[in-house]
């Protein structure tokens, strides 16, 4: 698989629900420097697992909807928007946040990212920026 199909496949899990993917998509190195409007965060493979973990506790799916995906050697771009069913209200879709990562690829797995994100704006101007163009 080139380095793009990777991003996409990892992106097209349903990381709440699928235990394997961490250890199938992401180096044992892995790291993630992540600015949001929160802040700045770092986190490691354990880092990103509890993270997921977490998630888990409020939604039942999670999914990401990719509007860009640009690759360039062993580095990927990817933009995109994460949707998720709350617990509460398993047949609502809510809009969490939007992202645009860049991940450096090791060994065919996800090892250095890059990340920045804001909260969700679910107007259909802002939501319609994130279509694949």
């Amino acid at each position: 698989m080139s380095a793009k199909e990777i991003v996409k496949s990892f992106y097209e899990k349903d990381l709440l629900k699928e235990e394997s993917v961490f250890t199938t998509y992401l180096h044992p190195e892995v790291t993630l420097d992540w600015n949001s409007s929160f802040g700045f965060n770092q986190r490691d493979y354990k880092g990103l697992v509890s993270l997921f973990e977490e998630m888990s506790t409020s939604f039942i799916s999670l999914r990401a909807e990719i509007s860009h995906l640009l690759e360039e050697n062993d580095t990927v771009t990817v933009r995109y928007t994460y949707f998720a069913r709350p617990i509460e209200q398993p047949e609502q879709e809510d809009v969490l946040a939007h992202f645009v990562t860049i991940w450096e690829l090791k060994d065919q797995k996800l090892y250095k990212g890059y990340q920045i994100s804001q909260q969700a704006d679910n107007t259909l101007e802002t939501l319609k920026s994130f279509l694949l163009k």
